[in-house]
């Protein structure tokens, strides 16, 4: 595992238009995840620290693993069974341990108000919000939100990195977890 401090006024610009923006205050942490059970370790560790009201978006090119990562950490949440892709349906929701979770793919929508239709705000004061392609309402997400920005390892390919960024309570939980088993 290689984990990298950055400074707080870097900005990383992804093709997807999305970003981990610099005005998010504090500093980013990226993560080298070596292979699918680093990813899953993540999602697992997030997933032990989320709680209702909680935005996770999760940015990065196709292929990067935005859905894989939501897979693993709907799964941590406790929900067994198949958890498919919600490409076509744009939003799955699944009754877990606590609050239920929203699991958004917004790449097929045209604007802010097709996720209004899709609950989008309801999911983020009642339930935990995963959010794939989170640049078509970068106007509407809330502030308190954790950002996840999966990358291509150039020949590798079964290593990704993740860039995570997210506002104070967000901070603390991840430092928590590096505290308590290593890893964010």
């Amino acid at each position: 595992m290689r984990r990298i401090l950055l400074p707080p006024h870097r900005s990383f610009a992804i093709q997807t238009g999305m970003s981990i923006p610099a005005s998010r205050s504090g500093a980013a942490t990226a993560r080298m995840l070596e292979d699918l059970a680093a990813t899953e370790s993540l999602a697992a560790a997030i997933a032990a620290r989320s709680e209702r009201g909680d935005v996770i978006t999760l940015a990065g090119d196709l292929g990067t693993g935005k859905t894989t990562f939501a897979r693993f950490f709907i799964h941590a949440r406790g929900v067994r069974g198949e958890v498919p892709s919600p490409t076509f349906t744009l939003v799955q929701l699944y009754a877990a341990k606590g609050p239920t979770i929203w699991h958004f793919d917004l790449y097929r929508i045209a604007g802010v108000e097709e996720a209004l239709e899709l609950g989008v705000e309801e999911a983020f004061a009642e339930g935990i919000s995963l959010i794939e392609w989170p640049d078509r309402i970068a106007a509407r997400l809330p502030a308190e939100r954790l950002d996840i920005e999966l990358g291509f390892v150039a020949g590798r390919e079964d290593a990704r990195t993740a860039r995570l960024a997210g506002d104070e309570g967000w901070r603390a939980r991840l430092a928590e977890a590096a505290g308590s088993d290593g890893r964010p």
